[in-house]
């Protein structure tokens, strides 16, 4: 007998119950305050559309040092039918050991049954595994700083979607860019552009999560690393992460449906030393009304 997507998100919701009963302490479960009142009004009317899929992180003490290893977790509609998407992060642990990590996370979670709730396993399996790879990470960090001068890399990355509106969206590139702490802007309207900049590993992180699972429209039109021995901060061009809106031309009678003033934009790039970046994003040089 075929499982309906209302039967899974009913899982779906048993499951983050008892995982807010096993971690209770603040901080332990970070789930978005409308995410389960979501999945709720849905069951109760099915006739709308599917709500936006369940998505939490767990922090995860690990060792005797507690050590915080982040389990993101991502379900899909039919989930537990299939397998959830998850990822496990923490500010200790380099880029390599990271994947080597997340790639056993993820072939010990696909032997698991279909239809079992396995993210408490998941949860599990990275207390209980993730320890190797922490002492791993110290031992090579402690080998490095001895043998070499630490050298750091910024990154920027310009991102371009042909329009960005809806708040749940702009809530998550927020957040995102705070929790990665990123600098650079997100600009509201059509089109929209997202800049970020910091450790290279975060922009990467920060471009998939926003652009997962199906983010149409959207493009990483380039890309700029500079190496440094000091901080990278000091070669950030954006002091914050900064949300930039422009006034919009004319008045398109639709909420959401208006044009950015593309010659404040360029005013605003110039102003902080990206005025190249107009042609690439747009594909045509940019030049400022005379005033």
């Amino acid at each position: 007998m075929a499982v309906t997507v209302q039967e899974c998100l009913e899982l779906q919701l048993l499951e983050v119950e008892m995982l807010l009963s096993m971690f209770p302490k603040k901080g332990e479960i970070n789930l978005d305050e409308e995410a389960v009142p979501g999945v709720q009004r849905y069951l109760r009317n099915t006739d709308g559309p599917l709500p936006p899929q369940l998505e939490y992180s767990v922090a995860i003490g690990v060792g005797e040092a507690k050590v915080k290893v982040e389990l993101q977790v991502l379900l899909p509609h039919m989930y537990p039918q299939v397998a959830p998407q998850l990822f496990a992060r923490s500010d200790v642990l380099h880029r390599q050991q990271q994947l080597q990590l997340n790639t056993r996370l993820t072939s010990h979670i696909s032997s698991l049954d279909s239809g079992e709730l396995r993210i408490y396993e998941a949860v599990q399996w990275v207390k209980e595994n993730s320890l190797p790879y922490l002492e791993n990470s110290k031992i090579s960090s402690e080998s490095a700083s001895k043998e070499v001068v630490i050298k750091e890399t910024l990154h920027r990355m310009w991102i371009y979607s042909h329009h960005i509106y809806r708040q749940e969206l702009r809530k998550k590139i927020f957040d995102c860019a705070r929790k990665l702490n990123l600098t650079g802007f997100c600009l509201t309207g059509k089109p929209g552009v997202i800049c970020v900049e910091g450790l290279r590993e975060n922009c990467e992180e920060f471009w998939r999560a926003i652009r997962y699972p199906n983010w149409k429209h959207i493009s990483c039109k380039h890309v700029e690393s500079v190496e440094t021995e000091g901080s990278i901060d000091n070669l950030r061009l954006f002091r914050a992460f900064e949300d930039l809106q422009f006034q919009a031309h004319g008045d398109y009678g639709l909420r959401n449906d208006y044009h950015m003033d593309l010659g404040q934009f360029l005013e605003f790039l110039k102003q902080h030393q990206s005025g190249h970046i107009f042609q690439i994003l747009f594909g045509v040089e940019g030049k400022l009304a005379d005033k």
